[in-house]
């Protein structure tokens, strides 16, 4: 859920159907992790993540944020996995709030070797669970051979690929021709959300 204070900062707490059991065992492997994400994403990875952030956002309204992080905090680790601090990321970068309700967080967290990908509720009616499932396998299986950034970057090209497939979809087209302001947002490819990943130790 997401609320707002009166000085509009964003707060998160887990919905209902999204619980998770307390782990003790979860918080002390959080709390024992040393940093080591600037190790596996140098300067060069981070511009390279970069450029195919930009080149993936090209030609539709689609928004890509990509947050690398090492841990989850351990204020929270005892009652939060890796998607509940996805969401709440999601939340407070504002990928939900773009224009177009067309953000896509891609969430990798390198104390679990876990990635989640969060989206918006723009696409969550013209895209598949199942593709977005595929992708998430696809970069574990990446990160296992450890190509870190050759990971992110594959992904990131895939979830452009989606958006591209998703602004085919015949509802969309019937939309960009009733507002032409949607298609000149496309041609302008005006950036909502950064394309450099967020890196989180």
């Amino acid at each position: 859920m997401v609320t707002q204070t009166e000085t509009t900062k964003i707060v998160t707490t887990p919905k209902l159907q999204d619980h998770v059991e307390p782990s003790l065992k979860r918080w002390l492997k959080h709390f024992l992790y040393l940093p080591m994400t600037k190790r596996y994403f140098t300067q060069q990875d981070q511009n390279t993540i970069a450029s195919a952030v930009s080149l993936a956002e090209q030609g539709h309204v689609g928004e890509i944020q990509v947050v690398i992080e090492g841990h989850i905090p351990c204020s929270t680790a005892y009652r939060m996995d890796s998607r509940l601090r996805a969401e709440q990321l999601f939340a407070e970068l504002g990928v939900w709030d773009t224009e177009f309700n067309s953000g896509v967080l891609l969430y990798l967290n390198l104390c679990d070797q876990s990635v989640e990908i969060v989206i918006d509720r723009g696409l969550k009616k013209l895209t598949s669970q199942q593709s977005w499932d595929e992708l998430c396998t696809q970069m574990i299986a990446q990160l296992k051979n450890k190509h870190y950034c050759q990971a992110v970057c594959e992904v990131v090209a895939e979830i452009g690929n989606i958006f591209k497939a998703f602004d085919q979809h015949p509802s969309i087209q019937h939309l960009n021709s009733q507002h032409p302001d949607i298609q000149n947002q496309n041609n302008q490819n005006n950036n909502e959300l950064p394309d450099r990943p967020l890196i989180i130790d």
